[in-house]
């Protein structure tokens, strides 16, 4: 039988995959503390419906930095998805593909973008910004020339996370035979070359966003910008989206979750930066509160993952369709007719109390 729910799913690639791996895929830095948040804010946040609304059935297509979505429902970029299937990123890509679904697609792929855009479906670019301006910008063409429809700009590592899992696990690099294909530069033949390591520099700044921005028409998202006063900045720098996110819990730990930090970046933008929640949704349920705190979409990492263990493709499309069918039955309760019908008004935040407790 399928899995009912993602966490099924979840349980199902934990008893498939060698526990290194799994770890790899699940864990988050140091005490693990945002990680768990990630996914435990949704469940103190309540839905409180409106009725007799005659919305019709929930409209979920949407448009995000150009591309045409069945949902606005994106797969977040994550690392080394031939870790969980000898297809890999192909099969995730096909997938999204069959569903109408935006891939965003990780600078640590496992497969090169150009064998990733055959699958045809629409597809952004994780980007961290190198040292090596040449290298990135070289990266930045070939990404162009595969036909990726914008750049997802990490700008949440100036340095890499300690993850304590993987240093227990040992598990510091990628198997013979798999690696980072991004990283390999194409030669004036178009062979690939040895990849390369991926370099995170403290010295990253606004200034190297301006760079980027004069080097590409691609629409470009940051990913990982948590503060207001950041995303009040990245107004002025002329990038197009906001990724809400706290890298999964892999980076700075005890950070508070995305959908905590939502609704004052919100505040902050208005309507003149789209934001796109990335961390913990599990449910349909739980995009939908995102989208009533602000957001225009949800991001999906980790499941996507799971999914592509148990089943390759079709595990991944499964993903996909059991968050279409739910976000779609939690609008049509809440009496939304789109996910821009979604308001605070549907929430509930505070805690209940028996009106008769005294003490």
């Amino acid at each position: 039988m399928k899995a009912l729910s993602l966490r099924e799913l979840e349980a199902a690639a934990r008893a498939l995959l060698e526990p290194g791996i799994h770890d790899f895929f699940a864990g988050g830095s140091d005490d693990e503390v945002s990680l768990r948040a990630n996914e435990d804010a949704f469940a103190r946040v309540g839905l409180v419906p409106r009725v007799l609304r005659g919305r019709g059935a929930p409209r979920l297509d949407t448009e995000l930095l150009g591309c045409r979505a069945s949902m606005p429902i994106v797969l977040a970029p994550t690392a080394f998805h031939r870790l969980a299937h000898p297809e890999g990123e192909r099969a995730t890509a096909r997938a999204a593909a069959a569903a109408g679904a935006i891939y965003t697609v990780s600078m640590a792929s496992t497969t090169a973008i150009e064998d990733i855009a055959q699958a045809g479906g629409p597809l952004w670019f994780q980007l961290y910004l190198q040292p090596d301006r040449g290298f990135t910008e070289a990266l930045v063409r070939r990404v162009e020339a595969a036909g990726c429809k914008a750049l997802v700009v990490t700008v949440d590592s100036p340095v890499f996370g300690r993850r304590e899992r993987d240093l227990r696990n040992g598990f510091m690099d990628l198997p013979p035979g798999l690696c980072c294909e991004n990283m390999r530069p194409l030669g004036p033949d178009g062979q690939r070359g040895p990849a390369r390591s991926i370099a995170f520099s403290p010295t990253l700044s606004w200034a190297d966003v301006d760079w980027l921005r004069g080097l590409t028409s691609l629409p470009i998202a940051l990913k990982g910008v948590l503060h207001p006063e950041d995303a009040k900045r990245a107004l002025d720098s002329g990038v197009d989206a906001l990724f809400v996110s706290n890298h999964g819990g892999r980076q700075l730990d005890t950070v508070p979750s995305p959908l905590e930090l939502l609704a004052p970046l919100a505040d902050a933008v208005g309507d003149r930066l789209p934001l796109v929640l990335d961390g913990g949704v599990r449910r349909g349920t739980d995009a939908l509160k995102a989208f009533a705190l602000g957001a225009r979409a949800v991001a999906i990492g980790r499941p996507v993952l799971w999914g592509l263990a148990v089943g390759g493709e079709a595990g991944v499309v499964h993903v996909l369709s059991l968050l279409r069918s739910e976000l779609e039955r939690a609008l049509a309760l809440c009496g939304c007719g789109s996910a821009d019908d979604a308001s605070p008004e549907l929430l509930h935040f505070s805690r209940w109390e028996p009106r008769w407790r005294t003490s």
